[in-house]
């Protein structure tokens, strides 16, 4: 039997991590709360600026029968070089939350490879960043505290570079990976094609034939790059903004389950505690009787 001083101070120390884990559910949930309601308003937003470009696409379409002819849109281009670009967080404690981006964008890179594409990989986020440097993957570039505080500013400067290589003729697509926020006990992995963008996706001939929107035709070239870019870089803000709700909702996850088990294991070692000092106890009155009995 485990002596009894070891035991307390067993149940000291988990104890204290009981509460330690318990004050980060807490400040995991507040964060979660906050950064929740940014991605629902970053939502409506992403829906209507996707609204907007279906329109001018539309309308473009209608008007020029070689259809959406500019640089931003699918072509029959053949694929030889991706920018492949992960988002995971800068700090750890959220379960598998990091894991699951990175098993994809292995996955991805195998993918590729096996079809002859060169990868050209470009991280977000500290624990991919560091996961890949450890294996020797070659990183185009890093950014690291972009994830934990996203700004439109930063999403926008890291995003330009990526889309001025693709549009220069040095990669042929840009893929987002990163782990999205589905609800409070829920991330799933999104994969988005950031350039080139498929008409498909954007134009809705369905709402954008209704439109009441009427363009010169000088214009179309104009506004088409100032909204399909703006479109971009909205994009990779929302994917920031989605992948740190999913963060706060795993890690407030990984520490409710670490603090119902350090509870349970308090629960244990105070049986523990009791079994060594019931015997404790035993053995002390054994003894006692045992020299009455010898003295008489």
């Amino acid at each position: 039997m485990a002596n009894l001083k070891d035991i307390k101070r067993k149940i000291s120390s988990v104890s204290n991590t009981q509460k330690m884990t318990r004050a980060m559910k807490l400040v995991s949930t507040a964060k979660l709360r906050r950064t929740e309601e940014l991605a629902k308003q970053s939502r409506v937003y992403a829906s209507k600026l996707t609204e907007m470009l279906s329109e001018i696409s539309y309308q473009i379409q209608k008007s020029n029968v070689e259809g959406l002819s500019s640089k931003f849109f699918a072509s029959n281009k053949e694929i030889k070089v991706i920018d492949l670009i992960f988002v995971t967080a800068d700090k750890g404690l959220c379960g598998g939350f990091n894991a699951q981006t990175i098993k994809r964008v292995k996955q991805l890179i195998e993918e590729y490879k096996a079809q002859g594409i060169k990868i050209r990989l470009r991280g977000v986020g500290r624990k991919g960043i560091d996961y890949f440097k450890f294996n020797n993957v070659e990183l185009v570039s890093t950014e690291v505290g972009l994830s934990s505080a996203p700004t439109h500013e930063k999403a926008k400067k890291f995003i330009s570079k990526v889309v001025d290589d693709c549009l220069n003729g040095v990669t042929d697509k840009i893929v987002l990976v990163h782990n999205g926020y589905v609800n409070m006990i829920t991330q799933v992995i999104r994969e988005d094609n950031l350039l080139p963008i498929d008409p498909e996706k954007v134009v809705d001939n369905s709402k954008a034939s209704l439109s009441d929107l009427d363009m010169e035709p000088q214009d179309d070239d104009t506004l088409l790059e100032a909204l399909v870019t703006k479109y971009i870089e909205y994009n990779m803000y929302y994917a920031l903004i989605d992948s740190l709700a999913a963060e706060h909702s795993a890690r407030m996850q990984a520490m409710d389950a670490a603090t119902n088990n350090a509870k349970e294991m308090v629960a244990n070692l105070k049986v523990q505690y009791n079994k060594a000092r019931q015997q404790a106890i035993t053995t002390e009155l054994i003894e006692i009787i045992s020299g009455v009995e010898s003295m008489k």
